[in-house]
């Protein structure tokens, strides 16, 4: 049990973090950030990076707030089903806009993190908070 909710904390606060950490970038330095990530974008849509840094900083906090709670299987399933569906989408959105070539290779660095966390996410939605990491030896 112990080993569960060390592993349900550590991921719930490490994906606050990265939230907490893209979410005040882009809430406070829209205009800077996105023109850099999309060439040609318009500084007068600024506001659609604030409106990301919201829904980053909304599940950053519901994350914060879960990291001592057990998360996985049927424990917590409507966080780990959010944290899941957000890291997945991000991930292969920006796989295939770095694909495209229509992304910075700068990019790698928010993708990996993301697809990082989608696995953890999923990984932890489907084997419950009570299963061994690794099946045990025969």
């Amino acid at each position: 049990m112990y080993r569960t909710v060390v592993i349900s904390s550590v991921l719930s606060r490490a994906s606050a973090l990265v939230l907490l950490l893209g979410g005040l970038a882009l809430l406070f330095a829209p205009d800077v950030l996105l023109p850099a990530l999309v060439p040609g974008f318009p500084v007068g849509a600024a506001w659609l990076g604030q409106l990301l840094a919201a829904a980053w900083l909304g599940i950053a906090a519901l994350n914060w707030l879960q990291r001592a709670a057990v998360l996985g299987g049927i424990y917590g399933r409507p966080v780990v089903f959010a944290n899941g569906a957000l890291y997945l989408i991000s991930a292969l959105s920006l796989l295939r806009a770095l694909i495209g070539g229509s992304a910075p290779r700068s990019v790698w660095l928010v993708c990996v993190p993301a697809a990082l966390l989608a696995v953890a996410y999923w990984a932890l939605l489907l084997r419950g908070p009570f299963d061994p990491l690794r099946p045990p030896a025969s």
